[in-house]
């Protein structure tokens, strides 16, 4: 199992985690934590040899705790990226990598925003609201490390822009946020579910083009408050 590439929990000790089998394993001697940080380094460790990561659950959220892999081969590769880096190429790579990088996230919420667009199918009367809406969704959905739904992959990009729509009309236009949920097994699912169905019959007035009261719309107030223009359809 050490010469493996594997994802662990952190332990109860300094040298301790927590494996895949859900047992408590001691980390060999000779090995050190490389702290999280330096991206290009975690790679090589992880490429060169055996690794043990570890990773802590919050929540949904993952927060990397550092890699363990042996002292002597950290500190090799420590050096070895180290005399890359004065190298005048070196930095060149890095730049066209972060333009490459940026060309194709500026593609991504492109796509995404039309997705959005697509998924919120106003009338013609609120084709203004849903261009800038799509926007503000995309604008806070698809950055690197939002940590939302529009960054994964295990979903379709019609499905994701539909699931960022209605997160976003929850925490925008209902009291989620300041909601106090007891802590029941299942009732903040149930909570969610209900404001996805809230939110849903607000996006069918706009998509039916009536009439909206900008004194009741919370949608209406959103826009407004993002300093959006939102007249109602004649």
């Amino acid at each position: 199992m050490l010469y493996q590439t594997r994802e662990v929990r952190p332990g109860p000790t300094a040298r301790q985690v927590l494996n895949e089998h859900c047992v408590f394993e001691t980390v060999p001697e000779g090995w050190s934590l490389l702290p999280p940080g330096d991206a290009a380094l975690s790679r090589r460790i992880k490429q060169d040899g055996p690794t043990l990561t570890v990773v802590e659950l919050k929540g949904r959220k993952r927060f990397s705790r550092g890699i363990w892999a042996p002292a002597e081969r950290i500190a090799a590769l420590r050096a070895e990226l180290e005399i890359e880096r004065r190298d005048p190429a070196y930095e060149k790579r890095l730049a066209a990598g972060r333009r490459r990088r940026a060309a194709e996230e500026e593609v991504y919420a492109r796509d995404f925003g039309a997705a959005v667009l697509a998924f919120l199918a106003f009338h013609p009367g609120y084709a203004a609201q849903a261009r800038t809406l799509a926007a503000l969704i995309a604008a806070h959905a698809t950055p690197v490390g939002s940590g939302t739904v529009a960054r994964t992959e295990r979903i379709p990009l019609e499905a994701r822009a539909e699931a960022a729509t209605i997160a976003w009309l929850r925490h925008q236009t209902t009291g989620y946020d300041t909601m106090v949920i007891p802590r029941v097994k299942g009732r903040r699912r149930e909570v969610r579910r209900m404001l996805a169905q809230r939110s849903q019959q607000l996006l069918q007035h706009y998509r039916q083009g009536r009439p909206i009261d900008p004194a009741n719309c919370p949608l209406f107030q959103a826009l407004q408050q993002a300093g959006t223009p939102a007249a109602s359809s004649d």
